[in-house]
């Protein structure tokens, strides 16, 4: 006989633990399910850091959404003692008249949010442990930063735990179905009912909802941490460079012994998340090692660890968060597109919203599926 929930979550990562906190918070009897360990490296929601900021060059409409996941992330931070958001600032250099510079400029503007404008002079001084191209326009941001993934995922599964919310891990899940009464799920090791279901399984999305169309690519993505000099890099930024070849960012040194660096365009296209080769392939590390030769005169270019993930990509890189336009008791959140983890608090409270009340307060009209499918 099946098991009955009010809500079942299926993928606990980023998005997946905030939105099993949230609907615990709430009193609903919940259940999360993962295929993986908990707080894995299989997915998009490892790697130690995710960058954070609010001068969003993607679109104006995400910086309410910034601003809310800020305060959840700080509340977490006070239930759970652990800290998760670091404001180091950040900077991104680019040219000026690029999309970047100026939907960091455009966001800050419509949203009144701090942001300065550095000549390469200027951000020589003020990071000298950088370098920079005469044509750069570069915009600093002292509010941004970073999240430690790992724990924020953790945190939330704390608190959600300490509210009531059950979890398995280590569960793949078969299929759900529609049923008079909501829903049913099917896993390796048993059959549970539920009034509303939420599906956040990354990558693993287009098995559970492939009856929506969404046409999302995964593309392959490697991290590398390099060493460094002394204490450069220990103190911030983050720190994001577009150039002719590719978007190039990185973080802070966590360990005071090496510098994380990526590329946030590019990756290699794989049918399914688990084809992903972890292997660390000659053609990932020789575009991130000419760049840090270039503009990262304190890093060694030579990583001494990688790690690889994926983006989950939809056609026009901006998430979809909606209710299934079919089933509204299930509520989803899905393509990612390689910039989702720093609104992983907000969206699971969107999502929690969205099942019990099927409705939300956040503003988050222009990530519906109705006009994108």
């Amino acid at each position: 006989m099946s098991v009955t929930y009010d809500c079942i979550v299926l993928g606990l990562g980023g998005v997946g633990s905030a939105a099993l906190d949230h609907l615990a918070r709430r009193g609903q009897r919940v259940l999360g399910i993962e295929q993986f360990r908990t707080v894995h490296d299989r997915g998009s929601s490892h790697g130690e850091t995710r960058a954070t900021r609010k001068a969003y060059f993607e679109h104006t409409n995400y910086v309410p959404l910034l601003e809310r996941a800020e305060k959840l992330w700080r509340e977490l931070e006070c239930d759970t003692g652990r800290s998760l958001l670091e404001a180091c600032g950040l900077f991104i250099a680019g040219p000026a008249d690029g999309p970047c510079v100026q939907g960091c400029l455009r966001s800050a503007g419509e949203h009144k949010l701090k942001l300065e404008q550095l000549s390469p002079p200027e951000a020589r001084r003020r990071f000298p442990n950088f370098e920079f191209d005469e044509a750069d326009s570069i915009v600093y941001e002292p509010g941004a930063g970073y999240l430690r993934v790992e724990d924020c995922i953790r945190s939330h599964l704390e608190r959600a735990r300490q509210n009531g919310a059950e979890s398995q891990f280590e569960t793949a899940v078969i299929d759900w179905e529609p049923t008079d009464n909501g829903v049913r799920v099917r896993t390796e090791r048993s059959e549970y009912e539920a009034a509303r279901l939420v599906i956040t399984a990354g990558g693993w999305a287009t098995d559970l909802i492939s009856d929506l169309g969404f046409n999302l690519k995964i593309l392959r993505k490697t991290l590398l941490w390099l060493p460094k000099t002394g204490d450069a890099y220990d103190a911030g930024p983050v720190f994001y460079y577009v150039r002719p070849r590719g978007d190039y960012y990185g973080f802070p040194s966590l360990d005071g012994a090496t510098i994380k660096l990526s590329e946030h365009t590019g990756g290699d296209p794989v049918d399914r998340p688990e084809d992903i080769d972890p292997a660390l392939l000659e053609r990932d590390a020789e575009p991130l090692a000419e760049f840090a030769r270039q503009f990262l005169p304190a890093a060694d270019p030579q990583p001494t660890r990688h790690a690889t993930c994926f983006y989950t990509m939809s056609p026009d890189g901006r998430f979809y968060v909606d209710r299934h336009p079919e089933h509204p008791q299930v509520a989803f959140a899905a393509g990612l597109s390689g910039h989702g983890f720093k609104f992983a608090s907000v969206l699971g409270e969107v999502l929690a919203d969205l099942a019990i009340d099927g409705e939300t307060e956040q503003p988050i009209g222009f990530l519906g599926v109705e006009e994108r499918i």
